[in-house]
């Protein structure tokens, strides 16, 4: 690769006008412009791999070079090549058309929002061309210079690393910030893009991405993309779930002589199987199963039958046999019936596990995908498989979702939602009626009981799950009968002699910490070691990162459906604020806040007037610094303008370090650069 590059242009060419080189926070990694722009000289100059693995580039953007390097990408390349002329561009929309009506809504509602922000948003294929472009019209102008356009080709093997090609590659959402970009002609741009996968079979056919300058970037723009990719997604299942419905009724129109004993598969016009009934047991448990181990093989090719021969003659050898139906939609061929012979006995249907079908729905209504919140799910679902585990102990903040985990128990054991699931708030009942509620009480056993007696909840969770939330409320006296109950399985009803045996999973959860109740002495320490025999943190939202969004977009939807409206649309200066908030309610705070703003709102808008008070001042941070240096100044704000100068030049503008120092978030301390003006190339 020759290395007659201009370094000192292409430096020049990524800083905006009346900028200088900067160094930032990039998703808890440092980046300094500076130093990733060496990396990349010293990869060009052919470096050692000494010097390579002391790079500080990313491993994912390091990678990604190296396979360009490698691949003989013309690191002096100034814009992506540009597919051919307007016919091939309309039929490449016309292979897309079920991509483009999906993508239509979001892209139509967040164009309008980017409109002098700085920033467009991109709808490319499967294969890397672009087919939909929206947003700030000064920015899509600029795009055409570097055919970020439709018809531009930006896979990695074309114009190296970039958000696109580079999400397409890994197969989850990334952002290429400016210099991590591998052509230089690209350095001055940021993207951040999220692939669109097939809900049919899961393979990647698009991604969203997110570009502009680098004064457009924000944390959560990879989220932004990633939720839209997942508004795509659900488009394209509601498509595939219509479609289906009318292929079936078109196959009932087409063939008034199928007889229930028949065999019947149906593909869709891309060749994939959407419904089979009664299969003989060659093409069940034969070729169908080897060919369901490939989820991206297509039965039969359907673009190219223009007749009912040429699509018989595209059969496998095993269905040679059966009769093809042509189904037509609107005219055009959508896809196809196979009948086959009736067989002489029922196809073997593989067993579905009810239990795993309960607990993954479980799963997915616990809404979020940070690492803590993953593994504590998984923990959970372990517990519930695992006949072993008589208890669970959950611990977390209040309004973190803890009874979501209470059902995990539930539905993944053999009964499932057959079995009883009781709950029981510790800290909402008095003293006096702690033991009734819990152990049941034999007939006038203590004034005011009832006649007839009452089981308490041991006894209604009996084959079941007991969830005592706010386990740290229960009065001290009451906990060595607890104790003993777990221990024996047997229950003793208040004023009987009569011992039950109980069989329960009892989950317990606190927004305590049990550990130092003990301590304390407000606990009994047999008591915790009995019931915490697997233990679950619910992190806080605030440590939940990106999962703030996606539970800002489940909120949305849900609600919006609930109250037969459309979804809010939120401004990028209101996601900011959102993102940047405390959230001391957690998951309840935000729901109740998303509820309230579809009430409120005007216009189906969120933006920073819509949001309450202490959102816009960050009240609630628990990491607000408690006090700030001395400086003489007349004003609070004068002093804290002072006080973040002051570090970040002692941080030589490095914003984590920073941060760290004054005792802030990241988010905080880029809100309060914008409030006081202090432009971070600056420092």
């Amino acid at each position: 690769m020759t290395r007659d590059i201009d370094l000192d242009d292409i430096r020049t060419s990524v800083a905006p006008p009346g900028r200088q080189t900067q160094s930032l926070s990039v998703a808890n990694l440092d980046y300094d412009e500076r130093r990733t722009m060496r990396a990349w000289e010293n990869l060009l100059s052919g470096a050692s791999d000494r010097d390579r693995a002391r790079s500080p580039v990313r491993s994912l953007i390091r990678d990604s070079w190296h396979r360009c390097a490698s691949g003989g990408i013309d690191a002096q390349q100034n814009e992506a090549p540009l597919r051919g002329g307007r016919d091939e561009v309309e039929h490449l929309a016309y292979l897309n058309r079920e991509l483009l009506e999906a993508a239509r809504r979001s892209f139509f509602t967040i164009g309008r929002l980017l409109e002098g922000t700085g920033a467009m948003l991109v709808l490319a294929d499967g294969e890397g061309t672009l087919i939909d472009t929206v947003g700030d019209e000064r920015t899509l102008r600029d795009g055409m210079d570097i055919h970020l356009a439709i018809g531009g080709k930006w896979t990695e093997d074309v114009v190296g690393t970039n958000g696109i090609g580079t999400a397409l590659w890994a197969g989850e959402p990334v952002f290429v910030h400016a210099a991590e970009h591998f052509c230089a002609g690209i350095k001055a741009w940021t993207c951040a893009g999220a692939p669109v996968r097939d809900p049919f079979d899961g393979r990647i056919i698009g991604v969203v991405d997110l570009s502009g300058h680098p004064d457009i970037f924000r944390p959560h723009n990879t989220a932004l993309v990633a939720a839209a990719a997942r508004e795509i997604e659900k488009a394209l299942a509601d498509q595939q779930s219509e479609e289906r419905t009318r292929l079936l009724e078109a196959f009932i129109t087409s063939a008034p002589r199928y007889r229930r004993s028949d065999g019947l598969m149906i593909v869709d016009r891309h060749g994939r199987v959407i419904y089979k009934a009664n299969l003989p047991r060659p093409i069940e448990g034969g070729f169908l199963a080897s060919f369901s181990g490939a989820p991206a093989r297509r039965l039969v090719e359907l673009t190219g039958a223009d007749s009912l021969e040429g699509l018989v003659s595209q059969l496998p050898q095993e269905f040679q046999t059966c009769h093809v139906n042509r189904l037509e939609l609107d005219g055009d061929l959508r896809g196809a019936a196979l009948v086959f012979p009736p067989v002489a006995a029922p196809s073997l249907v593989p067993a579905v596990n009810p239990a795993s079908t309960r607990l993954n729905e479980a799963r997915a209504a616990i809404v979020g995908e940070s690492p803590a919140l993953r593994a504590a799910v998984d923990v959970a679902c372990r517990v519930s498989q695992s006949s072993d585990v008589t208890s669970l102990l959950i611990e977390g903040e209040t309004g973190v979702g803890k009874e979501l985990f209470a059902r995990l128990l539930q539905q993944g054991s053999r009964s499932g939602t057959s079995a009883p699931f009781i709950a029981l708030n510790c800290g909402a009942i008095t003293r006096e009626l702690f033991g009734s509620e819990l152990f049941g009480h034999a007939p006038g056993a203590f004034t005011g009981a009832s006649r007839e007696g009452k089981p308490g909840v041991f006894e209604l969770a009996n084959g079941g799950v007991l969830s005592l939330d706010e386990i740290g409320e229960m009065p001290l006296d009451i906990q060595p009968f607890l104790l003993r109950v777990l221990e024996d399985r047997v229950v003793t009803r208040i004023g009987d002699s009569r011992r039950r045996p109980v069989d329960v999973r009892l989950v317990a959860s606190t927004n305590r910490e049990l550990k130092q109740e003990v301590e304390a002495g407000r606990f009994r320490r047999d008591l915790y070691y009995r019931i915490s025999t697997v233990s679950i943190r619910v992190p806080p939202l605030r440590e939940r990162g990106e999962d703030i969004v996606l539970l800002l977009d489940h909120f949305n939807q849900k609600i919006a459906t609930r109250m037969q409206m459309e979804p809010l649309v939120f401004t990028p200066q209101a996601l900011d604020h959102l993102m940047a908030y405390h959230w001391p309610g957690n998951v309840r705070e935000l729901r109740n806040l998303v509820e309230k703003l579809h009430v409120l709102s005007h216009g189906g808008s969120v933006g920073l007037a819509d949001l309450p008070g202490e959102i816009i001042r960050g009240e609630g941070d628990a990491h607000a610094p408690a006090s700030l240096p001395a400086t003489g100044m007349g004003t609070l704000e004068d002093a804290e303008r002072q006080a973040i100068r002051q570090v970040l030049a002692a941080e030589d503008g490095n914003l984590s370090r920073a941060a760290r120092r004054l005792g802030v978030s990241r988010p905080t301390l880029y809100r309060k650069l914008d409030q006081y003006g202090i432009r971070r190339g600056f420092i």
